[in-house]
């Protein structure tokens, strides 16, 4: 691999060709559909690739917590939704004082979570605007029916310095039908008790490319897409030549003909396996299987390779979750197709909080 100069291993390279392409795509699918997108920026971390997708259409970004939203907007945008349950007197204060910057929408799933909010916001400026949010199959956070979404919705409706702002959902991969059929019906609940539900969204990069025709879902949240990983290859969600993100690992060590031992371990490739065997994809030696991890080392099965990487080689590695990878590095090195450009800091890198 040449496109950095004298680069130390391991490290992180992004193909900004690639980066572009997947912008573009995303972006016109969802004009085409008719459905704002507003990109999750827990993938990528980086400032630059937010302007960019804000440049080619999306109408704002979505962050997992306060402290990605303050990085984004303190470097200029405007628009943020923050899709996790916000609890306790710090983390509101920060709240309050990133709203008077920019339009934050948080979302809620409990009543715990409203009466924070509303004794937080009662006396602002602003109402802080809420969806509830729903689980359509995930069973992680959400709200359990439609019924539930219609009452917490009037709940915060009537509650100090909040607006009810809609509904939102982070489903299963490939369950639209689930999700039209309970935020169809938690929408008519809406109307009936509220008057309105202004916002629907969803997201996933998994099941991005079959969002429906005519879908009751307003915006869309997709984050992978950007970098596109190994996992996403797995289930038919992309191809390799759509990878954006791989790691370059050195092969420190080769004790026997059919085992290597990379630079690159739990520390560098996350522990993920998202369903997958082994715990990334070498590009070049597609056979070769990555079988375990220390923290710093990365355990290469070479049985089914016919031609094998040696001590001092670079290799390259697309690995299974990329969103992971970019929180544990510092930086990442841009190219274009093989030239370097620029090494960039991981903007939100630790913005765990």
């Amino acid at each position: 691999m040449h496109a950095i100069p004298d680069l130390e291993t391991p490290a992180v390279l992004i193909d900004e060709d690639i980066v572009d392409r997947n912008i573009a795509a995303a972006q016109a699918q969802f004009s085409r559909l008719g459905v704002a997108l507003r990109p999750h920026i827990k993938t990528h971390k980086l400032v630059r690739f937010a302007q960019k997708q804000i440049a080619a259409g999306a109408v704002g970004i979505t962050c997992q917590k306060t402290s990605e939203a303050e990085t984004f907007v303190e470097a200029g945008c405007r628009d943020v939704l923050i899709t996790f349950n916000i609890l306790g007197d710090a983390k509101l204060a920060r709240l309050r004082r990133l709203s008077e910057r920019a339009t934050i929408t948080v979302v809620a799933d409990n009543a715990v979570v409203v009466r924070g909010l509303s004794q937080a916001f009662a006396d602002a400026a602003a109402p802080m605007r809420v969806l509830v949010e729903c689980d359509t199959g995930l069973a992680r956070c959400g709200v359990q029916s439609p019924e539930a979404a219609a009452h917490l919705a009037r709940l915060i409706a009537q509650s100090p310095g909040l607006q009810f702002a809609g509904l939102m959902t982070y489903p299963p991969p490939n369950s639209h039908e689930r999700v039209e059929s309970f935020m169809r019906e938690a929408k008519a609940g809406c109307m009936a008790s509220i008057g309105h539900c202004e916002t629907i969204s969803s997201g996933g990069t998994p099941s991005m490319k079959s969002v429906p025709a005519g879908t009751v879902v307003t915006e869309y949240r997709p984050g992978t897409y950007i970098y596109n990983d190994r996992s996403l290859i797995a289930r038919g969600a992309c191809m390799l030549a759509d990878c954006a993100l791989a790691v370059a690992a050195t092969v420190v060590s080769r004790p026997t003909p059919d085992r290597a031992i990379l630079d690159a371990g739990s520390k560098t490739l996350s522990s993920d396996l998202l369903g997958l065997t082994g715990y990334g994809l070498l590009r070049d030696y597609p056979e070769a299987v990555i079988s375990g991890l220390s923290e710093e080392h990365g355990h290469v099965d070479l049985t089914a390779c016919a031609c094998k990487p040696e001590v001092g080689e670079t290799v390259l590695i697309i690995p299974n979750h990329a969103c992971v990878v970019t929180n544990l590095f510092d930086q990442v090195h841009i190219h274009r197709s093989g030239r370097f450009i620029e090494t960039v800091r991981v903007d939100a890198r630790g913005c765990v909080f």
